[in-house]
């Protein structure tokens, strides 16, 4: 009995396309694989035990191959099944024993020890009293601080930046280049000198020591004398000699630590940088910043070299908008309108100091004398060529600078148009400014020159060459004798001080805008500025320091004008926005009385014109 197909072998032969590839002469091929099967393996494979395991498999093969000679009745049947099952076994063979390459044992990782920081160099003390009060950051504080959103919270904020920036600049250059600020450091510790700050080392500083150790001092942080973690039973501390405290040590409640050596003694900032940022400071005034009204001012121009806004005495404030003059009374809040010029424009207002009087300067070189309680005009003085940007009051005599280059005082009780004539300027004059208690005139013009004429005088008394813009912005100083601030213009960014008396110059500091106007604060040493390109704020300066007490933003174009209330504490600013803002920036003079300053009531809100 034949088999005509592999389907029906008991033992699973190949199928028939591989019976049919492989040919009738199975015998030779069964031998070819068994001799391949039994070859020992080549030279690069130097492993005895893996020729021992192919020489078992080749015997278990033999076995297998008699098995299969005495089970199968057919010999045509027995040379196919022989061939699928040597095929079998050696394909397995090969896939189980013979290697890629050459044998290599891999490493094994050991993952059951941790790192365990050593803190042999850390002072533990140092670092407790310098975590935040709520703990790290994993762990879950009970109560969370709220932070506040006032306007102290943000001068602090600025004040920080400050001292960070002051103690950069000192670490970086060391002294060799002057300081922006002079921080203030308390009278029993003295300020160490650059020199012997950093005499030994330059780059790092000293820990400071104790005040009553004499070891010298050592460049790494070293552990405490003590351990922190250590305890001694009373009987172990008698016999050292050491009695265990009764009750816990002022430590453990707080820290009670020697600020200069426990504070800064992982940080690497020099003692002279340690002594600034421990010393005492003042805490920030608190300053709105927002205006607390906001009145519009259409045809408001935007001339840097024009002066259209002007509060008087009887607290009243003068704005000149387009052709008209308007006035608004802080009292009361009402508006009323003074004059409209007939084909002219409005370049400047001044009142005079008893503010009964307001001078008008026009676009045509006229200068108009009105009385503001009758509303009428007086008289109409003529003169200059050009328009006439600036005035300036002295009592009876009214100073006019123009852009024709001349300055003329005038005396409103004399008929004459003009008594003097100033030639000083070459180019417009755009800021006057009288010392009424030393009788000395500040001139400053577009030809970026600074003049300070004595009285009356026809000659200059000082000339100032110091600014590379356009001098508009000129103050007098109501608390030191002969000092005069100055400010330039895009070009120049600088608020100078001038002394007067001697000639020279005290101090100046670079703002970073345009200065369109400086005053000086009646009731404290401190100074606002008003600023163009590019930043558009006001900034409140202490004096003599020079830092920035507040800043104040929200016009959105150059804040041009500035004027201040009678009694010193309100500031009104004016842009080209078409807007007068009104600010709270200067606080009550010490020992007056709070009569209501005339822009404290925040219900007047009224629109000029």
């Amino acid at each position: 009995m034949s088999i005509s197909s592999a389907d029906s072998d008991p033992v699973g032969g190949l199928p028939p396309a591989v019976a049919k590839s492989t040919g009738t002469d199975t015998s030779h091929s069964s031998a070819a694989v068994l001799t391949r099967a039994l070859t020992p393996p080549p030279p690069d494979h130097d492993g005895v035990d893996e020729i021992c395991d192919i020489n078992i498999t080749s015997a278990r093969t033999m076995r297998r191959h008699r098995r299969l000679s005495d089970a199968t009745p057919s010999g045509g049947v027995k040379s196919r099944a022989l061939d699928a099952a040597l095929r079998r076994d050696v394909n397995r063979t090969q896939r189980e024993t013979t290697p890629g390459g050459s044998p290599q044992r891999k490493r094994q990782r050991v993952n059951g020890d941790r790192f365990i920081p050593s803190r042999s160099g850390q002072d533990l003390q140092a670092s407790f009293s310098l975590l935040h009060e709520d703990g790290s950051p994993a762990t879950t504080s009970r109560q969370k601080k709220r932070i506040p959103h006032g306007e102290l919270h943000f001068q602090k904020t600025e004040e920080a930046n400050r001292t960070f920036s002051t103690l950069l600049r000192s670490e970086l250059f060391e002294g060799r280049i002057p300081q922006a600020t002079t921080p203030s450091y308390p009278t029993d510790q003295a300020m160490p000198s650059t020199s012997d700050t950093v005499a030994g080392h330059s780059t790092r500083s000293q820990t400071p020591p104790k005040r009553s150790s004499s070891h010298p001092p050592s460049m790494t942080p070293s552990t405490p004398h003590k351990n922190l973690f250590s305890f001694m039973s009373p009987r172990n501390a008698c016999a050292a000699g050491h009695l265990t405290p009764s009750r816990t040590p002022q430590s453990r409640h707080g820290p009670n630590l020697d600020t200069r050596t426990q504070i800064y003694s992982l940080s690497p900032v020099r003692i002279g940088s340690q002594q600034m940022l421990l010393s005492p400071r003042r805490q920030s005034r608190a300053i709105s910043k927002v205006p607390y009204k906001v009145l519009d001012a259409p045809e408001l121009a935007d001339d840097f070299y024009l002066n259209l806004v002007d509060w008087g005495s009887a607290n009243v404030l003068g704005v000149g908008l387009g052709s008209s003059v308007y006035m608004w009374n802080a009292q009361t809040g009402r508006v009323n309108k003074l004059c409209t010029l007939e084909d002219d424009v409005v370049t400047s207002v001044s009142w005079i100091q008893k503010g009964t009087h307001i001078a008008i300067g026009t676009g045509k070189g006229l200068v108009q004398i009105w009385d503001a309680e009758k509303t009428r005009r007086l008289r109409t003085m003529t003169g200059h060529t050009a328009r006439v940007g600036s005035l300036a009051w002295n009592t009876h005599i009214l100073t006019s600078g123009s852009r024709d280059r001349i300055i003329y005082h005038r005396d409103v009780r004399a008929p004459d148009q003009w008594f003097r004539k100033l030639s000083g300027h070459k180019q417009e004059v755009c800021g006057l400014r009288w010392n009424c208690e030393d009788g000395q005139l500040a001139s400053g013009g577009n030809d970026n020159k600074l003049i300070v004429w004595d009285k009356l005088s026809d000659t200059p008394q000082w000339k100032f060459a110091d600014h590379t813009a356009a001098v508009k912005a000129i103050a007098w100083s109501p608390h030191q004798r002969g000092l005069l601030a100055s400010g330039g213009g895009t070009a120049d960014r600088r608020i100078i001080f001038h002394d007067t008396v001697r000639g020279s110059i005290i101090n100046e500091v670079d703002t970073g805008s345009q200065v369109c106007n400086i005053a000086w604060s009646r009731n404290s040493n401190e100074i606002v500025s008003t600023h163009g390109y590019s930043q558009n704020q006001i900034v409140v300066w202490k004096y003599p320091s020079m830092t920035q007490v507040v800043s104040l933003t929200g016009h959105t174009y150059r804040v041009l004008y500035l004027a201040m209330s009678p009694d010193g504490r309100v500031i009104v600013t004016g842009a080209g926005d078409e807007t007068l803002r009104f600010w709270n920036v200067f606080g009550r003079r010490p020992g007056a009385r709070d009569d209501g300053d005339g822009g404290g009531r925040l219900s007047n809100w009224g629109i000029i014109r």
